[in-house]
């Protein structure tokens, strides 16, 4: 979509001086870059000294090895799959070419490329993926863990292929400095997992046009850092990515003021996108695990190459390691909260690896685990690479003692109870009284206060139904980050906060946790608040009634008469009888029959709405570009402050 000249001036109207003045700057840099390109400075005697341990490919555990291989041969024969779209066409890709809409970008001057206007590049997502060469990351790694020569040859002819079709500063893939960032991380990798190959020195080192791409991707995230409203994980990527080429090819006159400017930038912006709890402040669990994984690759190739990181470095890693442990379901997944687009930092395995359990393995690795974190089962390659580089040790603070229910800085909290009568399985609820995510635009946030997420034995129940998509299509955008599109009380039928752009929040909600309590064994209490329908509050009580495994919801509407619309999204597995205002819920889990009875605020008016596109309703997001129809279960009707009509209670009882 292109931008209006209205969205300019709404997202120029939450910047301040400072980074008014640095993006002006840029502007006048571009222009100055277009008529006068530089060189790469010539440089001799470079050298690649980064590499692993000896035997460290060796000690991959079979099954992640097993799992590594057989993606890295379905990606030799050309198959991928990306954002719900299945690719035939990566044993030689078009790195403009975009599958979903048939269109390729141009390949002008980068920063006269409308990359957000779909219909003039396509999906950029679907381009740009390929060209962050995490593909090439896995068959890298195949090589390291097989030495077939075959997985090293045809990095090698795409590196090659790559460079040759985006010389510097041309076209789309030179537009964005996330996919600069990660792009050399995954260059660092290739680089060190192809050690042992004998083109490894000729395809990089000893390659004046790999010296060339690495110096222009390093001179750019000098040039153009994300400033201000948009410093989220973006600039994360940016820090870990320069820094981690400046720390393993440190072959250029300007190699340690990039590297000492990276690693100021990644210690300031880790801690700033981090609440003290270790919960990322963007309140986007995906990103929580973007931003984990490129701190703790960035941390790896410190420790490689020697170089010292602040304290705090470790630190924050190693809270956002003990929340991430403390907030996931018996399952190991963590809440469906705020945007997701499937982003990761560095991708060394195969299909079917679970990414927070590697996560969770890796913080094991490195910090040590506590007594109270779940169980991971499964295993991966990453941990294995990451823990042969990154040194061992916790910092020397305190650790939380029990797992942590409540998050007052991030106003998470997170309620558990057994979801069967011998206290089998899970009921894991998560309610949402937090800030209205991170920054002044709030880039990655959802209309979500008072949100609750349930999930029975890991499957989702009460759903929070996703993100779907972010350009090109902004109904839908529109509505998987709307109020409607998320369980929680609609007045009037708008949002409670005011969108200004697919990116942009103009006016934030502002939300309270009021009471998180759980004292009590036998009954879990949380209430919070928002003002985001001035001059009426919503205030919403739940109580988890854990020998009984019931939740009650109690919603509260102050203020004046107000239409009212609430809104319960099941889970995709989940199939629901509606009968006025009670709904018979049902699912299998493991080849088990489940079900629930969900007893509805009787002052509304109940309807069913499943897989409905004019406006859209009823869907349920598994991942980024992908979306099924799912049952959405809506109350109409109108709140004011007499008891009749200002409180509706909903009762979610779970049968053995």
């Amino acid at each position: 979509m292109s931008m209006s000249a209205a969205w300019y001036l709404r997202r120029l109207s939450r910047m301040g001086p400072q980074e008014v003045g640095g993006r002006v700057g840029d502007t006048v840099r571009r222009r100055r870059w277009r008529s006068a390109p530089p060189d790469a400075p010539v440089v001799g005697g470079a050298r690649f000294t980064a590499v692993l341990p000896a035997g460290t490919a060796d000690a991959v555990p079979p099954d992640a090895a097993k799992r590594l291989v057989a993606e890295a041969d379905r990606l030799m024969a050309g198959h991928g799959e990306s954002f719900g779209v299945d690719r035939d066409d990566l044993a030689d890709p078009d790195w403009f070419f975009d599958p979903k809409t048939g269109r390729r970008a141009p390949q002008g001057y980068a920063f006269d490329v409308p990359y957000r206007d779909e219909e003039a590049v396509g999906d950029i997502k679907q381009i740009w993926e390929p060209s962050r060469h995490q593909y090439l990351t896995v068959l890298a790694a195949a090589y390291a863990v097989t030495g077939d020569d075959r997985y090293a040859e045809r990095v090698a002819a795409h590196l090659r292929s790559w460079w040759e079709a985006n010389p510097p500063l041309r076209g789309v893939h030179w537009t964005s400095g996330i996919e600069l960032g990660i792009r050399l991380l995954s260059w660092v990798w290739v680089r060190r997992l192809l050690d042992g190959w004998p083109g490894a020195a000729g395809l990089f080192e000893e390659n004046p046009v790999a010296r060339e791409q690495v110096w222009h991707h390093q001179r750019w995230l000098a040039a153009f850092p994300s400033r201000g409203s948009s410093a989220n994980n973006h600039v994360i990527a940016e820090a870990a990515g320069q820094f981690a080429a400046a720390c393993a090819f440190g072959w250029f006159p300007s190699s340690e003021r990039w590297r000492s400017d990276a690693l100021r930038s990644l210690e300031r912006h880790l801690r700033g996108n981090t609440f003290l709890s270790g919960l990322n402040r963007e309140l986007a669990s995906e990103y929580h695990g973007l931003v984990l994984e490129l701190g703790l690759a960035a941390l790896a190739e410190a420790d490689a190459a020697g170089v010292p990181v602040p304290a705090s470095v470790r630190l924050v890693l190693l809270r956002m390691t003990d929340a991430l442990a403390a907030v996931v379901d018996s399952r190991l997944r963590p809440p469906r909260q705020g945007d997701s687009d499937d982003g990761h930092g560095l991708v060394v395995d195969g299909a079917g690896t679970d990414r927070w359990g590697s996560l969770l393995a890796t913080g094991d690795a490195v910090f040590g685990r506590l007594d109270w974190w779940p169980e991971v089962t499964g295993t991966d390659v990453r941990t294995t690479l990451l823990a042969a580089l990154v040194r061992p040790g916790a910092p020397a603070v305190t650790r939380p003692a029990s797992r942590p229910v409540h998050f007052p800085d991030a106003g998470m909290t997170v309620l558990r109870g057994a979801a069967g009568s011998g206290g089998s399985g899970e009921l894991w609820v998560r309610c949402d009284g937090g800030p209205h995510g991170f920054l002044s635009i709030a880039a990655h946030a959802h209309a979500d206060a008072l949100s609750v997420e349930v999930r029975h034995d890991g499957v989702d129940v009460l759903a929070d139904p996703g993100t779907f998509c972010y350009h090109g299509q902004p109904e839908w955008r529109q509505y998987f980050r709307s109020t409607l599109g998320h369980n929680t009380l609609q007045l009037d039928g708008g949002d409670q906060s005011v969108s200004g752009g697919p990116f942009l929040w103009t006016r934030h909600a502002q939300t309270r946790v009021l009471v998180a309590d759980t004292s009590d064994p036998g009954v879990l209490r949380w209430c919070a608040e928002h003002d985001g329908y001035r001059p009426s509050v919503h205030r919403r009580r739940v109580e988890l009634m854990t020998g009984r495994r019931e939740l009650r919801v109690v919603d509260e509407v102050s203020g004046p008469r107000r239409a009212v619309r609430l809104a319960f999204h099941l889970g995709p597995a989940v199939t629901a009888e509606l009968e006025g205002d009670r709904a018979v819920l049902s699912w299998s889990r493991d080849g088990e029959d489940r079900s629930a009875v969900l007893d509805l605020p009787g002052q509304l008016s109940w309807r069913a709405h499943r897989g409905e596109t004019g406006p859209p309703l009823g869907w349920y997001s598994a991942g980024f570009g992908r979306k099924e129809p799912a049952t959405t279960l809506v109350g109409t009707g109108f709140a004011d402050d007499t008891a009749a009509s200002g409180e509706f209670v909903t009762v979610l009882g779970f049968d053995d």
